[in-house]
């Protein structure tokens, strides 16, 4: 005759599961905030930059995506490539996994990059880029071209987007890669 456990065995191993399942999310989860809180706000990194005030190009947003690039040169696969790989700038390594030799490690707390040009439109990746607080509120992923409606910024930081329209543009060209 088959045992049955009993619902309190059940319940049991139904935490013990979660608890391995906490002990592998809560050191990723750390990380993340850490680097967030570390990180809100940062101001464009570019190596042309005489220190003003970025100024922010309106994102003419059509539905779920914003069709004109933001700024005035086509973005650079090659280094939108090389800001996605940075631990540093835009860090989308931290959240996102993506199949790249140059990546060991890679997190998993917002889906996958890979084949991401083929799911998305280019004009849906800059949005979600460039402000996906306006698709997600509750999102965890920073919105790298905008300057309002931010928390917790540091001083130094405010009114500076974390990334310069041409690196947007950059790193969406990267992306539309990933098929």
């Amino acid at each position: 005759m088959e045992e049955r456990r009993s619902s309190r065995e059940a319940r049991c191993a139904s935490d013990e599961s979660r608890v391995t399942i906490g002990k592998r999310l809560v050191p990723s989860a750390l990380m993340l905030v850490g680097t967030l809180v570390a990180t809100a706000g940062l101001p464009a990194t570019d190596p042309g930059s005489t220190g003003a005030p970025a100024i922010l190009v309106p994102l003419h947003v059509v539905e779920d995506g914003v069709p004109q690039p933001i700024a005035g040169a086509p973005g650079d696969a090659a280094r939108g490539r090389a800001l996605i790989l940075a631990r540093d700038v835009a860090n989308c390594t931290l959240c996102h996994a993506i199949s790249d030799p140059a990546i060991r490690f890679s997190g998993n707390l917002g889906p996958s990059l890979d084949g991401v040009g083929r799911r998305l439109s280019v004009a849906q990746l800059r949005l979600r880029v460039a402000d996906n607080l306006r698709l997600h509120a509750a999102t965890i992923m920073p919105s790298y071209y905008r300057i309002d409606g931010l928390d917790r910024v540091a001083a130094e930081y405010r009114g500076e987007p974390i990334l310069t329209g041409q690196q947007i543009e950059d790193v969406i060209a990267y992306l539309a890669t990933l098929k």
